[in-house]
């Protein structure tokens, strides 16, 4: 059966009031703001070191770019050679090069990857050690140096976020940095960096921002206590961020699909960053949950791209979070254009409208398509419980025996019929 809404009581609507966000210093939100990025650094130090990814580097944007900052008179490194999934050899690398550099400010010009290196570096440039020193929640010790974040995809949301995810050269293992002192100085985001970006990337992307919204907006609802923000990097939902997470969702539905079938389109491009940056202020304080928790050993198995593999899991933990989350899947729906005046009965259609959604991008529908195999779901489920901190994130609680029921649906790739419900529920 699937679990009942939750009965709220008086103390519980006094907490719907409880409302915390941390987010960067300062955003700049806009076509051609990337130009900024000159006076900004200005402020913050005289010798620059650049993340940046491959495909930008030598490019006339990275080049403007590091022009403006030369008018500044500001000295700049750039550093190019950044990997995907981020491994922490890549990251010495650039910590090598920064301190040649004698950096004072890090810029990050690219996706998630060049941005998560960019924090981990100001991180090591200030503090010293390796990676692994800082792994998990508050550990790190102190402000870290000055950041720009210049993203070049929408769909991260790492430019306004707490956390910086990289792999484990020696464990093999995706691991994450969480402290406050990650966010970005400042997030410079202009959609006019992300036109170039591929139709597949801009999909995956795309959908990874939109699971940001829904999983910010479904996250546990914790008590607020005056010590939450100091014990937790996650806090679970408040009133800011499911603002936040709202907009977000409705900004990237409104024009994910004709930024990818139009990728020349700046307006659709801008819902498109606007709401990923948004989804970004949500999970950055509010925190993902289950889907992101299953994803980790799928993508690991399979190889897929985070997003392609988020947009697949989240149907079906949505199936399982369904009568937690009543009124927010019902919001959710009424989004994707579903009419029907019951709350209920909008909500039930949530999922479906997900994955309908999702489908259109190419986003397969079942894990056999990206290749994972079904002996392998009761491993997979018990290691998406081992990221303990996004477990415990959702609404409802994620067991073993819940992570394998998710995770045999999505092998059925059916998250539109309603037996599906009652194949996953608690």
């Amino acid at each position: 059966m699937v679990p009942e809404q939750p009965v709220h009581t008086v103390a519980s609507e006094q907490h719907r009031n409880f409302a915390g966000l941390r987010s960067p210093g300062e955003i700049i939100f806009g076509s051609g703001q990337r130009h900024a990025l000159a006076q900004v650094v200005q402020r913050l130090g005289s010798r620059a070191f650049l993340c940046v990814d491959p495909h930008i580097a030598g490019s006339p944007e990275l080049d403007a770019l590091t022009d403006g900052l030369r008018g500044a008179g500001i000295t700049s490194g750039v550093y190019a050679d950044v990997v995907p999934e981020l491994p922490t050899a890549n990251v010495m690398a650039a910590v090598t090069e920064a301190r040649a550099h004698d950096a004072d400010v890090v810029v990050a010009v690219g996706g998630g990857s060049s941005i998560d290196l960019a924090k981990v570096v100001s991180c090591l440039l200030a503090h010293g050690g390796e990676p692994a020193d800082y792994y998990g929640e508050f550990g790190v010790p102190g402000p870290v140096l000055p950041l720009v974040a210049v993203p070049t995809t929408a769909g991260t949301g790492s430019e306004v976020t707490p956390v910086a995810v990289l792999t484990d050269s020696e464990r093999r293992l995706k691991v994450g940095i969480s402290s406050p002192y990650l966010i970005p100085t400042v997030a410079i985001c202009d959609p006019e960096l992300t036109i170039t970006c591929p139709p597949a990337v801009t999909a995956a992307s795309g959908v990874d921002a939109l699971s940001h919204c829904i999983e910010a907006l479904t996250a546990v609802r914790r008590e607020p206590t005056a010590t939450l923000m100091g014990e937790r990097v996650f806090i679970g939902r408040g009133r800011l961020t499911d603002q936040l997470a709202l907009a977000g969702a409705s900004s990237i539905i409104s024009g994910l699909h004709r930024a990818h079938a139009v990728p020349e389109d700046i307006r659709a491009r801008e819902e498109v960053m606007y709401g990923s940056m948004l989804g970004g202020l949500a999970f950055g304080t509010a925190g993902t949950a289950a889907a992101h928790a299953l994803q980790y050993p799928i993508g690991a198995a399979t190889k897929t791209p985070h997003g392609v593999g988020i947009g697949l899991l989240l149907p079906y933990v949505m199936e399982y979070n369904r009568g937690a989350c009543i009124p927010e899947f019902a919001q959710l729906a009424q989004i994707l254009g579903a009419e029907d005046a019951e709350e209920e009965t909008r909500a039930r259609r949530a999922p479906g409208l997900v994955q309908s959604y999702v489908r259109k991008l190419g986003i397969p529908v079942s894990l056999k398509e990206i290749g994972f195999d079904d002996e392998r779901i009761d491993w997979a489920a018990e290691q998406g419980l081992k990221s303990v901190r996004l477990a415990e994130n959702n609404p409802v609680p994620l067991t073993v025996d819940g992570a394998r029921r998710i995770l045999q649906a999505a092998a059925h790739g059916d998250a539109q019929a309603d037996k599906t419900s009652k194949e996953i529920a608690v």
